[in-house]
């Protein structure tokens, strides 16, 4: 079987969520295909993305999933006759493929949260919005595909409720990058959030929680838009708010080893990859109480409605009273442990394996 894995979505300068779930996937995919697979390839449009990728997999350069040329791509794809072709988007055109296909679809988030990604050109920006003002546009291009993958049971679900395709749905998910094992730093009272300054993410709460927690430090990781972080600051009336504007993997693992916890306030997400990322390395979690936080985080984490503020409050003193923190530290740790890109890199290649065989 001959594989082709679409990397164009890898970043050329630093991982988002979906580069991050390619280059996990593949790296893992890497280590499965000697024995089950006649080959694996790499379908890149810029090649920098190698960089983040492993070396010695042959590559093919075929144009930018945002050209014009996207609809029509499978005619670039199909000269390299594949099997089955996965891509970690559900926009990857199908039109004029001879060759199985395999979706993804992470969550249907903007739906209900329609500003686009912000590093989005803005034409790109106006389809988005478009896309996402009716259900029948992502049925359309789900159903074009042999089969749908997704990285969360709770997504699957709002899949079916939906009805967004006639086609096989498989839970693939998110895992955390390996890391070293080093010993954990001292607790400092730090405080842990990764991720966007969206909307729906919902920042402002954590940072309001900051006002009544003055023995902690909430760390920030991401970039922040100027405006956003006049805003936090405000909001935090006082709380002591670190701002890292884009911190690199090795500060954010740092910072990560010797926190209290990491914190999330999102209303919505698809997986929650700083959950495993936190409990991988022991460091309890305090997020939202929404399905698919407590899906990922289970027993393991301790759970909040979104704009609960003295919620999060208590939830984060309760990681100071005798051996809470431990022992929630240790369930972080067994929970994480469920999460591998070798177990989703298997579970992938299995319903490739099925996809191939039946065309």
């Amino acid at each position: 079987m001959r594989v082709l894995v679409d990397c164009r979505y890898v970043r050329v300068d630093r991982h988002d969520g979906i580069s991050r779930y390619t280059a996990g996937l593949v790296g893992a995919l890497a280590q499965l295909a000697p024995g089950r697979l006649d080959a694996l390839e790499l379908l890149v449009s810029d090649r920098r993305q190698l960089d983040h990728l492993p070396a010695g997999l042959l590559w093919h350069l075929v144009s930018s999933p945002t050209s014009v040329r996207e609809p029509l791509v499978a005619r670039q794809v199909r000269r390299l006759r594949p099997d089955v072709v996965f891509s970690p988007m559900q926009t990857m055109g199908s039109w004029g493929r001879d060759y199985g296909l395999v979706l993804t679809l992470h969550d249907l988030i903007y739906y209900t949260n329609r500003t686009p990604p912000r590093d989005l050109p803005a034409p790109i920006r106006l389809l988005w919005r478009l896309y996402h003002l009716a259900w029948w546009p992502q049925r359309v291009l789900l159903n074009r595909a042999d089969a749908v993958v997704t990285v969360s049971e709770t997504t699957a679900g709002l899949i079916a409720a939906h009805r967004l395709t006639r086609r096989p749905v498989t839970v693939v998910p998110n895992a955390p990058d390996p890391v070293p094992d080093l010993p954990r730093a001292p607790r400092t009272g730090t405080l842990v959030y990764m991720g966007s300054f969206m909307p729906y993410k919902n920042v402002s709460t954590l940072a309001r929680a900051m006002a009544e927690l003055p023995d902690h430090e909430l760390h920030l990781m991401s970039r922040v838009p100027p405006q956003e972080r006049a805003r936090l600051t405000a909001a935090a009336a006082g709380g002591r708010l670190v701002f890292h504007d884009g911190a690199d993997d090795a500060t954010y693992h740092d910072v990560l080893r010797g926190a209290t916890a990491l914190v999330s306030a999102s209303r919505d997400e698809g997986f929650g990859i700083p959950l495993v990322e936190a409990m991988a390395l022991g460091t309890p979690v305090v997020v939202s109480d929404i399905p698919v936080l407590r899906e990922v985080g289970a027993d393991a984490g301790a759970y909040v409605q979104p704009d609960d503020v003295a919620g999060f409050v208590r939830a984060i003193r309760e990681l100071d009273d005798p051996g809470r923190w431990e022992e929630r530290s240790a369930a972080a740790r067994a929970r994480a442990a469920r999460y591998t890109w070798a177990a989703s890199a298997d579970e992938l290649l299995a319903l490739l394996e099925r996809v191939a065989a039946a065309r």
